[in-house]
């Protein structure tokens, strides 16, 4: 749900995954074959493995990370993982790679350009996200939603980025 003004988007569970399936159905309908599933962590964890599941490829994991101050919602330096984790050895042939959102669009413009100077076993290379914001730098190859105003996604999982150990117990009462 977009509040009035624009500025926030919450996101349910239901919609969060009717996004993947939409996302899924585009990726389908353009008729391009990959080998490999490529997600970004975390952002990209939840949508690379159902993706993962549906299309029945492997998933591999690059850790990133940029938003870490103030409970995740500035942007600080990047960060890209120097391996990447595959099951099946090196990530070579068509890769599609996955996140959730393109923001600034800086982390998915600085991977791809990583991954192209540094993996020449990846022969072709494609984009997929659930979120392009109005302000992002890079066009990713499949999109779901092009948001204008640019507002702050509030994921439904991001109750968990303020919640310990210490709460779950009191929660529970175990």
């Amino acid at each position: 749900m977009l509040t009035e003004d624009g500025k926030h988007l919450y996101v349910s569970y239901d919609e969060y995954h009717n996004l993947i399936e939409k996302l899924a159905i585009q990726i389908y309908q353009s008729g391009w074959m990959f080998d490999t599933i490529l997600c970004l962590a975390r952002g990209g964890m939840r949508p690379g493995d159902i993706l993962s599941r549906i299309f029945d490829k492997p998933l591999a994991i690059m850790s990133t990370s940029s938003y870490r101050a103030e409970g995740g919602t500035v942007r600080g330096q990047l960060d890209i993982a120097r391996y990447i984790t595959t099951p099946k050895g090196e990530i070579a042939g068509r890769v599609l790679l996955v996140d959730d959102l393109a923001d600034s669009g800086h982390t998915l413009k600085a991977v791809v350009e990583m991954l192209r100077t540094h993996y020449p076993p990846i022969t072709e290379l494609r984009t997929a996200v659930l979120w392009t914001k109005a302000v992002s730098i890079f066009q990713p190859d499949y999109s779901v939603e092009f948001l204008p105003t640019n507002p702050w996604i509030h994921q439904p999982f991001e109750c968990y980025d303020n919640l310990r150990p210490e709460q779950l117990l009191a929660k529970w009462k175990v």
